[in-house]
């Protein structure tokens, strides 16, 4: 009798390795997106949101035997919202990936959550520097501030200007544009007259600008986050900082093609470097374009919806790589490398670092066919975040 019942479990055993691996596969796998879609940076999540559902659109909600669940929460920009429901999404709906992130705060706050529970996170925005070495296993699929800033140091002191004033939102992100600026203008023989850091909620420009005009720069560097640029350039244009001879460069968030044509003349002639302009020529760009906005009637897209899609790409990819398994590590693993082609052009997420390596743009704001759009003009290949902002 024992011999039999021996024989009968192991000749049952393959069928419930079977039954096991048939019930993962069918387990749906859940993607926890953190987005600000309330309060100031509302802008910001609307775009990251519209990225990823756009590429769950073209490329199905189904991979490998696994339905794909998106749970998206709004984190209103909140460092303790965004760990609580971070902590939530890893123990109640047990995501296998952790995504988004519309600010430095918020990846920070989400880091230690991922780095316990072992779960992929994957940041698309948060862009100060340091945010990728919070967790092990996070990994940057946007930006870095040091890495889109060099462009446009790089190319000020070419083109007659010689002496500015920075102005920066007081974070991560703006104090490593401020320095990134001024360590390569320096180097170039530039002059920083003097730096300026506002308030991140709800800034009045017009004061700070005010002080600008009465330095007299040749041009103002700016960056501030994605949709805050029309309350800059509004308050530069009211203070008559154009027709004092000052120029405006920055980052391109200052010049966010979701906003751009809102801002009328008055940028006309900016010129920033970024990752992304919505008038990138490639082909594939285009085609993104004209499928963002038959799904978004009222939106353009901007860095971030891309971001937000490339995110997504990275997530699919990894899971295709582990056959349909997931798993925290084996997840990781398989976004560490990947290299592919991207509205923006090609990107790399570097194996070692977890962070991208990309093109950066120098565009300038032109009217095309009646909108205002970034227009490239020149491309910086495989960027890199530079070592020393490390």
């Amino acid at each position: 009798m024992q011999k039999r019942t021996v024989i009968k479990a192991i000749a049952a055993a393959p069928f419930a390795a079977a039954a096991l691996h048939a019930h993962a596969q069918q387990t749906p796998f859940k993607i926890g997106l953190l987005a600000p879609m309330t309060g100031p940076f509302a802008s910001t999540g609307k775009q990251m949101e519209a990225g990823v559902r756009l590429y769950m659109a073209q490329y199905g909600s189904t991979l490998v035997g696994r339905k794909i669940e998106l749970i998206l929460k709004d984190d209103t920009g909140t460092p303790d919202i965004t760990k609580r429901l971070a902590q939530e999404l890893v123990v109640n709906d047990k995501v296998d990936v952790l995504a988004g992130f519309g600010l430095t705060p918020l990846a920070l706050a989400t880091a230690p959550v991922a780095t316990q529970s072992k779960t992929p996170m994957v940041n698309m925005l948060a862009a100060t520097s340091s945010v990728i070495d919070a967790s092990p296993y996070m990994v940057r699929v946007s930006m870095t501030l040091p890495q889109i800033t060099l462009g446009i140091a790089e190319w000020a002191p070419k083109n007659k200007i010689r002496k500015v004033v920075t102005l920066v939102a007081d974070y991560g992100p703006g104090l490593d544009a401020e320095r990134t600026f001024k360590d390569r203008f320096l180097l170039n023989g530039g002059q920083v007259l003097e730096s300026i850091r506002v308030p991140v909620r709800n800034p009045d420009f017009a004061p700070f600008l005010q002080k600008v005009r009465d330095l007299a720069p040749d041009a103002l560097f700016v960056f501030v986050p994605s949709g805050v640029g029309t309350a800059v350039m509004n308050q530069f244009a009211e203070r008559g900082l154009a027709k004092a001879g000052i120029r405006m460069i920055g980052t391109g968030d200052v010049v966010d093609d979701d906003i751009l044509n809102s801002m009328g003349d008055t940028a006309l002639g900016i010129v920033t470097s970024y990752p992304y302009s919505t008038a990138h020529p490639s082909a594939l760009n285009k085609k993104f374009v004209e499928d963002f906005r038959k799904a978004n009637k009222t939106l353009r897209p901007n860095a971030v919806a891309v971001f937000g899609y490339d995110g997504m790409r990275v997530i699919y990819e990894a899971l295709k790589k582990t056959g349909g398994k997931g798993g925290g590590d084996a997840l990781l693993a398989a976004m560490k490398g990947q290299i592919f082609e991207s509205p923006r052009g090609q990107i790399f997420i570097d194996a070692n670092t977890r962070d991208v390596v990309q093109s950066v743009y120098v565009r300038k704001v032109e009217r095309v066919n009646g909108e205002l759009y970034n227009v490239e003009f020149e491309e910086q290949k495989d960027v890199r975040d530079p070592p020393r902002s490390r």
